[in-house]
């Protein structure tokens, strides 16, 4: 029974090992600087002292390598921690500015707004600009999901509506330097900035539909009014903190899906726990689920009458783009 239960805690040590060596090996290679041989070597070096601990615990020297391992990725961790996002970058035009906004009243005043003419993904005239709404204007919460890889995953992009036919659109992003690709695993470990951009609906959903060519997707959701305005407010006072003290994009936890998520919950919105929050293509599915889109419609009638791409593109980035990709998207009851 003994060495049974000495088999069983070493078996159960090597696995945590082993997870930590990975992780650690991972992050060696994003994170050191170039040359790519030595963060090759240094994060392979890592990984084999990972398993030649894991060959350890079940033997004389488990002792040893146990407080070997631990000193060696206590010291990873600090250097982790040590590790805080740039505050200056050449950053990719379409990220290279972080939005704030001020409160006076109803008034709110947005200063660094997109609004982007795209020609091409890489090819777009650059126009920033101030914006006030008047907040007790604000009557929709729209959800775009803009799919890229398969059903599985897609980016989500919040946008608020005006009485007047005004639409302001939010997208969590992350804040690429120029040149550089978005990366799943490599925003894993600290990689990139985070980035709240607040933008025209025919620009942050206009270069996805029309030049990326992407599967966009729009739900009308049954927010009412009351609760929109404290989202939107929630999404200023973030985009404000992340003007002074950045934060990493995280593939995982800190994404264009979680951070809604959070942002709606810290004005008090019930947001149950669900797979669907990760696997975030099935968010209509969670939000219809929550009664927070229209249900007096089968979902698989909703879903089939959420494309707007066909019109998208026939809008052609439009002054009426929003107006026109809405045509024959079902609104909730008592909705504009």
């Amino acid at each position: 029974m003994r060495q049974a239960a000495r088999v069983l805690s070493a078996t159960i040590l090597a696995f945590f090992v082993a997870i930590a060596a990975l992780w650690t090996g991972l992050a060696l290679w994003y994170r050191l600087p170039p040359p790519d041989w030595g963060r090759g070597i240094s994060a392979s070096m890592f990984v084999l002292f990972g398993l030649c601990v894991i060959i350890a615990l079940f033997s004389r020297f488990r002792t040893h390598a146990i407080t070997l391992f631990a000193a060696a990725f206590g010291a990873v961790l600090v250097w982790w921690s040590s590790i805080t996002p740039p505050v200056q970058a050449n950053w990719a035009p379409d990220v290279s500015r972080q939005v704030t906004g001020t409160i006076n009243d109803d008034l709110l005043t947005l200063t660094d707004v997109r609004d982007f003419e795209w020609r091409g993904d890489d090819d777009a005239t650059p126009r920033w600009v101030t914006r006030s709404y008047d907040l007790a204007k604000l009557r929709t919460l729209d959800l775009f999901m803009s799919y890229w890889a398969g059903p599985e995953m897609a980016h989500v992009i919040m946008s608020f509506g005006f009485e007047g036919g005004d639409y302001l659109a939010w997208s969590v992003e992350v804040r690429r330097r120029m040149g550089g690709e978005f990366s799943p695993v490599a925003d894993l470990f600290k990689s990139n900035p985070l980035v709240i951009v607040a933008a025209d609906e025919r620009d942050v959903v206009g270069v996805r539909s029309n030049i990326r060519g992407e599967d966009v997707q729009l739900y009308r959701m049954t927010t009412p009014p009351e609760a929109a305005r404290k989202l939107l407010l929630e999404y200023v006072a973030d985009a404000n903190a992340l003007s002074t003290t950045p934060e990493f994009y995280n593939s995982i936890t800190t994404n264009c899906t979680t951070t809604i998520v959070k942002m709606a919950r810290a004005v008090g919105a019930r947001i149950p726990f669900d797979w669907r929050l990760i696997v975030n293509g099935y968010l209509p599915d969670y939000a219809y689920a929550q009664g927070a889109l229209d249900t007096h419609m089968p979902l698989p009638e909703l879903k089939a009458l959420a494309h707007i791409d066909e019109r998208a593109r026939a809008a052609g980035l439009s002054p009426e783009f929003s107006q026109l990709i809405r045509v024959g998207v079902p609104s909730p009851r008592g909705q504009p």
